[in-house]
């Protein structure tokens, strides 16, 4: 359900589970985090979904069962923020809850046009994962932070690029192409320069 194409210095990642829409196990999470802690040889990093949805998040029967509380989600999104690459999560659709938290630690992020964006985990009666809300309001300031998380609204796609919660709205058709693009000037650049450059950019 988790699937890995390595391109020369690109590493594309894909959660494939469209008929439960792109909901994570257990199993699923540990997988992509094992894939992003071994890609510190990829120059770049690719992190999309198959189907209509990119993620729903937990998968309903474990969240209950613990999942909604478990470490692999700060696992998966620490081990993406430490990339020394370029992280890309091109998002085929629709971005909801714990799954938010892969996407935030991305470097970039593009989204379909009927992408939405919600994080109903006060809804459920649970906290969000410790880094979430930090890097959400590094992202889109404290306030719109606080309306997705405690005003528990959904946005779309327009109202997340004027956000700054994704980074360009690109065609389905056109995603991983306009991803690989993306990544084609730091995977010709030297190394060191583009981990130092990414470095910079740091807050």
């Amino acid at each position: 359900m988790i699937e890995l194409q390595k391109d020369a210095d690109i590493w594309t990642v894909t959660i494939n589970r469209p008929d439960k829409a792109n909901s994570l196990t257990h199993a699923m999470l540990t997988e992509l985090a094992e894939i992003m802690e071994s890609a510190s040889t990829a120059r770049a990093v690719i992190l999309t979904g198959q189907g209509k949805v990119f993620s729903a998040g937990a998968d309903l029967e474990e969240a209950v069962a613990g999942l909604a509380t478990s470490d692999v989600w700060e696992r998966l999104s620490g081990a993406i923020a430490a990339l020394p690459g370029l992280s890309i999560a091109a998002l085929n659709g629709t971005l909801a809850g714990g799954a938010m938290g892969m996407v935030l630690a991305c470097d970039l992020r593009i989204a379909v046009p009927t992408a939405k964006f919600f994080y109903p985990v006060m809804k459920l009666g649970f906290l969000p994962q410790p880094s979430d809300p930090k890097r959400m309001a590094a992202l889109i300031g404290p306030s719109r932070t606080k309306l997705i998380l405690m005003g528990g609204q959904k946005i779309d796609a327009t109202e997340a690029l004027a956000f700054g919660l994704i980074d360009r709205i690109v065609e389905g058709s056109e995603m991983l192409d306009h991803a690989g693009d993306l990544c084609a000037l730091t995977v010709a650049a030297k190394p060191d320069i583009a981990a130092e450059i990414k470095r910079m950019c740091s807050l």
